[in-house]
Order: C-alpha cells, then sequence, then structure tokens
C-alpha cells in the first residue's frame, strides 16, 4: 500500500519569525495608540458634557469603544504569539480574528445607541455650545490622525489590526463631523445639526464595520481566504507533471496572512513521489503564496486498495 503525507516547513520558518515580528510591531502600534486614545476620551466625555453636545458625546463613547477595541486587539496580538500545545495545535491564533469580530459587533452596537439619542433629541434639540465643542472635536480630530498613522505601518492584511484601525478612522469621521456641526451650531445657532452630524457619525461606524464583521466570520466558517480561486487552485494541481486527478482539496486560514491548504493528489509515477511533492510545494508557494500545506499522495489504484497505512 502506498500512501504518502508531505508537510511544508521548508518555508514555514522563515514565514514564522517574519510573522512573530510583524505582531511584534503590530503589538507596539496598538498600546501606543491606545494610549493616546484613552487619553483624549476623558477630554472628549468631560467637554461633550460640558458643551451638552450629542455629536461630542457620540463621539467620546466611541473612542470609548475605541479604547477597548485597541486593548482587546492589543491582547489578541500579545496571546497569538503563545506557542502551540496539544490541546491547540494551531496554537491561539485566531485570537486576532476573535478580537476583530468583537470589534466589529461593538461598532454597530454603539451606532445603534447613537441613532436613539439622536431621534430622541430631535423633537426637542437643546442648547449646545459649538465653539467648545469645536475646539474639542479639532484636538480628537489630532490624536486621531495621529493614530491612524501609528496604526498604518501594521498593513491591512492583519484583520485584528485593521479592526482597530477602523474605529480609529470612523473616529475620525466621526471629529469632522463634530467640528462641522460645531461652525453651525457656533455661527447660526443650528442646535438640530448636533443630532443630524451624529447620525451621520452611526451610519459611517456601521458602513466600516459590516466588511469586518463579514470577513471575521468568513475566517471562522474557514471559507477560502480572499483572493485565492479555489478552482484555479485546483487546475493549477492538476496541470502539473505526474497528476492525475485531486480530490479533498480545502483551504482555509489560520489567522490574517496565514492559508492554509490540505490536498489529496492521484499519480501513476508513485517512485517520483517525492519529487512531485516538491514541485507542488514549490507551485503553491510561488504562484498562490501559500506555504502551510499538507498532500496526501496516491497512486491511482489507492482507493481500490481501501486501506492505508
Amino acid at each position: 500500500m502506498f500512501h504518502m503525507h508531505g508537510h511544508d516547513h521548508s518555508h514555514g520558518e522563515a514565514g514564522h519569525h517574519h510573522g512573530a515580528s510583524v505582531r511584534a510591531g503590530n503589538r507596539r502600534r496598538l498600546l501606543l495608540t491606545l494610549i493616546l486614545a484613552a487619553g483624549y476620551m476623558v477630554a472628549e466625555f468631560v467637554g461633550g458634557w460640558l458643551t451638552n453636545s450629542l455629536a461630542l458625546l457620540a463621539d467620546a463613547g466611541h473612542m470609548l469603544s475605541d479604547v477597548a477595541a485597541l486593548a482587546l486587539s492589543w491582547f489578541a496580538v500579545w496571546i497569538a504569539e503563545r506557542p502551540s500545545d496539544s490541546r491547540r495545535t494551531y496554537g491561539y491564533y485566531r485570537a486576532e480574528i476573535l478580537a476583530a469580530l468583537v470589534n466589529g459587533a461593538t461598532l454597530i452596537a454603539i451606532s445603534l445607541m447613537i441613532f436613539y439619542e439622536a431621534f430622541r433629541r430631535f423633537g426637542h434639540p437643546p442648547e449646545v455650545q459649538g465653539g467648545m465643542m469645536m475646539a474639542i472635536a479639532i484636538g480628537g480630530l489630532v490624536v486621531n490622525v495621529a493614530s491612524l498613522f501609528i496604526l498604518g505601518g501594521g498593513g491591512h492584511e492583519n484583520l485584528n489590526v485593521r479592526g482597530a484601525w477602523l474605529h480609529v478612522a470612523t473616529d475620525a469621521l466621526g471629529s469632522v463631523g463634530a467640528i462641522v456641526a460645531g461652525v453651525f451650531i457656533w455661527l447660526l445657532g443650528w442646535n438640530w445639526v448636533d443630532p443630524v452630524a451624529s447620525l451621520l457619525i452611526g451610519l459611517l461606524v456601521i458602513h466600516s464595520s459590516w466588511r469586518l464583521l463579514r470577513e471575521s466570520v468568513s475566517v471562522l466558517m474557514e471559507s477560502a481566504p480572499r483572493g485565492i480561486d479555489v478552482d484555479e487552485v485546483r487546475g493549477a494541481l492538476l496541470d502539473a507533471e505526474g497528476v492525475r486527478a485531486v480530490h479533498d482539496l480545502h483551504i482555509w486560514t489560520i489567522t490574517s496572512g496565514m492559508p492554509a491548504l490540505s490536498v489529496h493528489v492521484v499519480t501513476d509515477e508513485p517512485a517520483g513521489s517525492m519529487q512531485l511533492l516538491g514541485r507542488l510545494r514549490a507551485l503553491l508557494h510561488e504562484r498562490f503564496e501559500i506555504d502551510h500545506v499538507t498532500i496526501q499522495i496516491e497512486p491511482e489504484d489507492f482507493a481500490e486498495r481501501g486501506a492505508c497505512v
């Protein structure tokens, strides 16, 4: 009976060290952004209370979610570095995806709370101190832009870091909305602009969080990674020299930027299976950037023999 598995570790070790370096950089970025957000969150809450501005309080509430999201993202990056064990053979990589999922869900929950309060205020818009509101919102925008610059170096391939980046980006847009509302209130006395601005902030938050939620669920459901066409991979394997058939092909994502593949490959050249295994590894690495692979090589009559050694 001929039965052979191939696991690709040739590129895996280099990828592991590179991934650890990237995660360490992401952890530093998240921590610095967390400190900035927490510091200004207090200022925005106090400012929103003093100016009676819902848009500013909505922005501060979103910044509170930023602080929680950044703390969660930082923790997820930290725990993802823990080594695998006999129970969690993939390690803790999925913690980053769970953090991204929680971040997306909290963004939507905060938006719904903003909508409720905005509609409540439409009937009787309270008086808002537009000048102070505008000044505080400008400070928040400066902090958010600095945070976006810091997190931008983490790349958007990592769903966890992208979730944190989206929190800050929508908060920056919220600051812009609060600034615009502050100008109208300060110059024209249009207090109704405040709940309108908060509604727009909420819509922006929901729009930005939906894709994050969708991609996080896709990873947890073991869907094929975004950007990889399973049929194209199957066709490339079938076109490889020595391959007669391909079955049980599965491609999924362990965590952001770490696709994995398992496949059974039928060949009529069992004597050259080691060479075939090497060619298939190289093909998957060079054409699809998939390094974490498990390939089972089977002779053409494997199914008829009906047993595995």
